[in-house]
């Protein structure tokens, strides 16, 4: 389809030129002072060059507009059944209300007429569809429409003031569009610029941080703000403009995370990723491991806990393929995952029977 609309417009675009080409260089030749030639030769060339140049520019401008037309269908897709409906009324209200006033274009000429009410109707149903978005809790056909998520993450100023963001969009677990609204940056840039020692050093280490961010990932500015028209606090900007996009927050800030949930906003809290991905052993717990290897320490001996942790038992060498007690001296999170660090534990001492004693599985061949 997109090749015969290509060859179409191309074809429009020759017939185009080739009847009014030549008779356009000619008036151009006239008002620079250069005469047109005579010459046939000359003429079928001409012919041929402005034919092939309206070929060219035809079907370059036909597939712009498929283009167009592909993005507009697929915009209209992801639409909700509500945005749709009131991007119809907007437009036929843009109609209706532009129709007595093509009376007033009638005495001009047929082009103005033409560019003056469609100029005037695309204007009217601009503003009708902006009017109808901004009030669209209390349209009939937009109340209490499910929340769609649309992938697009907006961030609040403690989540870039905290700056742990960073290291989550950077790992890649962090997915979608990133959003700053413009009042949130102003919010941060009022912070860096206060009195208060401490509120200025976070507000400048925000303002780092969002610039480092900026620089790394594809990340929007102030686009959408226009959905957030509540005067409000930066927070209620916040949910309202996250309920007009289908987005979700990031944030670390208690109170927003409650408000936004108890309106059925997905958010993303930091503080809740930190906690869970809390190491489960902690220095001074006992485990029960089975030292199954030597390690590559003198003297060391490796277990390894249930889901494949490894633990390093100092002086393990001397009880391989025991199951013995130990008690954790050390927890390193590496890229690769979790090493433990253990001690073996006095024979007299008892090993409690709370906690996360667990047993080795036998190692895979």
């Amino acid at each position: 389809m997109r090749i015969f609309w290509i060859i179409f417009g191309g074809t429009l675009g020759a017939l185009a030129f080739y009847r009014f080409g030549p008779a356009g260089l000619e008036w151009l030749y006239r008002t620079i002072g250069v005469m047109g030639s005579d010459d046939l030769a000359k003429q079928a060339l001409t012919h041929i060059a402005v034919t092939t140049l309206g070929f060219l520019l035809g079907a370059g401008a036909a597939n712009q507009a498929m283009r167009g037309f592909e993005n507009a269908g697929t915009k209209w897709d992801k639409m909700d059944a509500g945005d749709k409906v009131t991007l119809f009324i907007g437009a036929v209200i843009g109609v209706i209300v532009s129709v007595p006033f093509m009376v007033l274009f009638t005495q001009q000429t047929v082009y103005i007429a033409s560019i003056a009410s469609i100029g005037l109707m695309i204007a009217v149903a601009a503003v009708a569809i902006y009017a109808m978005r901004s009030m669209g809790d209390l349209l009939p056909w937009q109340k209490g429409r499910k929340y769609r998520r649309r992938g697009i993450k907006i961030l609040d100023t403690n989540v870039i003031i905290d700056g742990r963001i960073y290291d989550v969009a950077r790992t890649g677990f962090l997915e979608g569009q990133l959003y700053v609204p413009q009042f949130v940056l102003d919010e941060l840039q009022y912070i860096a610029d206060s009195s208060d020692p401490l509120r200025r050093q976070r507000g400048r280490r925000g303002l780092d941080v969002l610039k480092l961010m900026q620089d790394k990932f594809s990340m929007e500015i102030g686009k959408h703000d226009y959905l957030a028209t509540t005067p409000d606090e930066v927070d209620s900007k916040i949910v309202q403009l996250a309920k007009a996009l289908g987005a979700d927050i990031v944030t670390n800030d208690f109170n927003l995370n409650k408000v936004a949930k108890l309106q059925d906003i997905q958010v993303l809290n930091i503080n809740d990723l930190a906690l869970a991905l809390k190491p489960t052993v902690l220095p001074q717990e006992s485990l029960i491991v089975n030292v199954v290897r030597e390690g590559s320490q003198h003297g060391q001996g490796i277990g390894y806990l249930d889901d494949g942790t490894m633990v390093v038992v100092d002086q393990g060498r001397s009880v391989l393929g025991e199951t013995i007690a130990v008690q954790v001296t050390q927890v390193i999170q590496t890229e690769r995952g979790k090493m433990i660090f253990a001690e073996i534990r006095d024979q007299g001492e008892p090993v409690p029977v709370e906690g996360p004693a667990r047993r080795r599985r036998e190692p895979r061949e």
